[in-house]
């Protein structure tokens, strides 16, 4: 396939320059809207990729457009070649991220500095130890919380998200916001999204339009501004006046941002999803093993991608189990 074809443009014109790419199924923590009670089915090592065949598949993707790639889990830093990942990827001309729960990413500081990887999404759903404890399933959040103040100590650029579920974290809003009084972090309100397993219901929600309620209560209008949200931004961003930090509500369920969307998924095992929401899947490690070009699968799937949530463009199909009990649980698809 020649170079100069554009194989990450879907039907509605919309340009992939966003890889994420998970670099394993395993995690730290249990958290109920990613995990399975039970727990998941993890893939045979063999059916993982090395490390020589993420860095083959992300180059071929830069080399069609792809300028930021995110490392995500699991938790990614749990991989033992994680160094070796981020040694081979750091010699692409792209923007390297990565998303972490921040248990034990203070053993990591040197190394994420050294491959010039400066941007951290850390995950934090409430500041309430037990709360914490409850939806992790474990007793890490006094780890979590210095570890984020470490980060940010040490100059990285880090947006904190938290996934909202009504009554049970979303008490908390305010005072989320307020850790940016003092902190030049980006606290992020995600909306409660379904995935197979994670027991997701409508009634669980809080919308986009909860949180600036309760935002508006807590503030004045003239403390309140709205911020210029970046290109393919997935975030609606906002700022209290004097505040150091940010906050921002990524609304995927009410208000999705699909229109501009400019992202692709790497699950572990070599898949590649074209929408987080997809259900349908294709194969770019076997084909890359047989020594075959996956760029013929890469243009596939990219132009079958649905205009909206993997074809869920209501609420209503939304709310049929049908539609997203058949995708993966979302520590297996990569944060």
């Amino acid at each position: 396939m020649k170079k100069n074809l554009n194989i990450l443009k879907d039907r509605f014109d919309r340009q992939h320059t966003y890889l994420r790419i998970s670099l394993t199924e395993r995690c730290n923590l249990r958290c109920t809207y990613c995990m399975p009670t039970e727990g998941v089915q993890l893939s045979p090592k063999s059916h993982l990729m090395t490390y020589e065949e993420i860095y083959s598949i992300a180059k071929t993707f830069v080399q069609h457009g792809v300028t930021k790639i995110r490392l995500t889990g699991g938790e990614p830093l749990i991989r033992k070649d994680i160094p070796v990942i981020l040694e081979k990827l750091a010699t692409l001309p792209v923007e390297l991220s990565i998303t972490s729960n921040a248990v034990i990413i203070d053993k990591f500081i040197d190394i994420l500095k050294t491959h010039r990887v400066k941007k951290i999404n850390v995950s934090l759903d409430s500041l309430d130890k037990e709360k914490f404890k409850h939806i992790t399933r474990r007793q890490e959040f006094q780890k979590v919380y210095n570890n984020i103040l470490l980060l940010v100590k040490e100059g990285f650029k880090v947006k904190v998200n938290a996934v909202l579920i009504k009554d049970f974290n979303d008490n908390e809003i305010i005072d989320f916001i307020k850790l940016t009084k003092d902190l030049p972090i980006s606290m992020r309100f995600i909306e409660f999204m379904p995935f197979d397993g994670n027991k997701w219901d409508m009634s669980k929600m809080v919308s986009y339009a909860d949180v600036m309620n309760q935002v508006n209560t807590a503030f004045t209008q003239d403390q309140i501004e709205r911020l210029k949200d970046a290109p393919n931004d997935t975030a609606k961003n906002y700022k209290i006046k004097d505040y150091q930090g940010s906050f921002a509500i990524i609304s995927s369920v009410t208000n999705p941002f699909c229109d501009s969307c400019n992202r692709l998924r790497l699950t572990a095992n070599g898949q590649l999803k074209n929408c987080l929401f997809s259900s349908t899947e294709s194969d770019l490690l076997t084909t890359l093993r047989a020594g075959k070009s996956i760029e013929p699968i890469i243009q596939k799937a990219v132009l079958a991608k649905q205009k909206m949530r993997g074809g869920m463009n209501t609420l209503k199909k939304l709310q049929e189990p049908k539609f997203h009990t058949q995708n993966r649980n979302m520590t297996t698809i990569g944060g």
